[in-house]
């Protein structure tokens, strides 16, 4: 983590500019814009955006190093001086200027925007941007985007490259959504513009440019894996081994271990990942860490993450407590495996960021009487969970219920460690 910016209302301020280009380059900015370019002493870029740019650039160019952190660097070490980046369509949106934002005070930058690519092709497909779901997939993996599969949905998805279509189109087809339209849009804005339309399916198109973003109205084939907005999806999606919170109670548990936004989730035995994975579903900026003893199951989480569309999932092999040791410090704790064990729930309750959430659940008699002595220690809340499944008894039907889980939820103040 980088320190919080210091703004001195000495330096004369804006001395940043961070400018949106489209393909049409210059033509399309303002004279803001091209008079900021003229006067920079120094312009950051890639090496597309200096060309566009070229015929104004008089101060030093700066095309964007490899690992890109250490061109951020060279611009925040500029501060104070003329400095101008620029950046493709909108800098805010999945752009440069956010990351910058992260490190400069917004007082000692300003932004020129363009229309980003999504407001590009959301014009020339004539769809609103507030009913459609935006996706980049620019240097990331294509899998985020299966959240996004429903019927009827309209996603735009900006790729990394050419080959970013056709790898769509065959995560589309492998999910049950291969009669779904996929329009590609190309170099918006510019003299190579082309809009292609094909269906998922029978997508073939070989000579892609690489300035591309793909547009998907989805249609579900039967059995398609949609992943359901509620909490609690169907154990059959599923890999595992026996080893999963059935979905009743996850639903239960994902509700006590209520996701709030940027939060970040341990997962302590995680078996499938299943709570894992539904806490990162419930919002783009949630985080989680699974631990997990078994080798196996490790290999099977991280296949889980992906098929789930959360491939930011981190997982960790190891058991607690010693697997917790260096981990970030969590805001939600989950403990489904392995509670029981020597020093786990110590352990775990004293890593606990203060107002954070623990939820626990016991199927054993053993963790059981753990989580009845926390809840006499600590207090919080404590529950049983009985689930009884409708099966044949013969000719006819009857219950048959599953074994009885007691959850423990217990939210940590800041007189805890009094009591532990």
């Amino acid at each position: 983590m980088h320190d919080a910016f210091v703004f001195s209302p000495g330096l004369q301020a804006p001395w940043l500019t961070i400018i949106g280009l489209g393909e049409d380059g210059l033509a399309g900015v303002g004279d803001e814009a091209k008079r900021c370019i003229a006067a920079a002493s120094v312009i950051f870029g890639g090496h597309r955006h200096l060309e566009l740019a070229g015929e104004l650039i008089t101060g030093e160019r700066h095309a964007w190093m490899s690992p890109f952190e250490r061109s951020i660097e060279a611009v925040v070490a500029l501060r104070g001086s003329p400095v101008v980046v620029l950046a493709s369509g909108d800098p805010l949106f999945f752009g440069v200027g956010a990351t910058l934002a992260r490190r400069i005070d917004p007082a000692e930058m300003r932004v020129l925007p363009f229309p980003s690519a999504f407001s590009l092709a959301a014009a020339k497909l004539g769809w609103a941007l507030q009913d459609t779901a935006t996706v980049s997939l620019h240097g990331r993996p294509v899998d985020l985007i299966r959240p996004h599969l429903h019927p009827g949905a309209h996603i735009l998805a900006l790729t990394s490259d050419a080959s970013g279509p056709e790898a769509l189109a065959r995560l589309l087809i492998e999910s049950g959504f291969g009669q779904s339209s996929l329009t590609v849009l190309e170099a918006l804005g510019g003299p190579e513009e082309r809009v292609t339309r094909h269906v998922a399916a029978q997508f073939s198109q070989s000579d892609v440019h690489a300035l591309n973003i793909c547009a998907v109205e989805v249609v579900a084939e039967s059995g398609a894996r949609i992943l359901s907005l509620a909490s609690g999806l169907d154990d059959a999606l599923f890999e595992h081994d026996g080893q999963i919170t059935k979905r009743e109670i996850r639903a239960l548990t994902l509700s006590a271990l209520a996701p709030r936004r940027g939060q970040l989730l341990w997962d302590i035995g995680a078996g499938s990942g299943s709570i894992a994975i539904e806490w990162m579903l419930s919002d783009p900026s949630l985080r989680a860490v699974a631990i997990e003893v078994s080798a196996e199951r490790v290999a099977r989480i991280g296949r889980n993450a992906t098929q789930f569309g959360v491939p930011g999932l981190v997982v960790v092999h190891g058991g607690a407590p010693g697997a917790l040791l260096d981990l970030p410090q969590p805001d939600a704790i989950f403990i489904g495996g392995g509670g029981s064990g020597d020093g786990v729930m110590e352990a775990a309750i004293a890593a606990l960021r203060d107002g954070g959430r623990l939820v626990a659940n016991a199927v054993t008699t053993e963790m059981e009487a753990v989580l009845l002595s926390c809840h006499g220690r600590l207090g919080g809340s404590l529950i049983r969970i009985d689930i009884a499944r409708a099966s044949p008894v013969g000719a006819m039907t009857g219950w048959r219920p599953a074994m009885p889980v007691t959850q423990w939820s217990w939210t940590k103040q800041e007189t805890t460690s009094e009591r532990i």
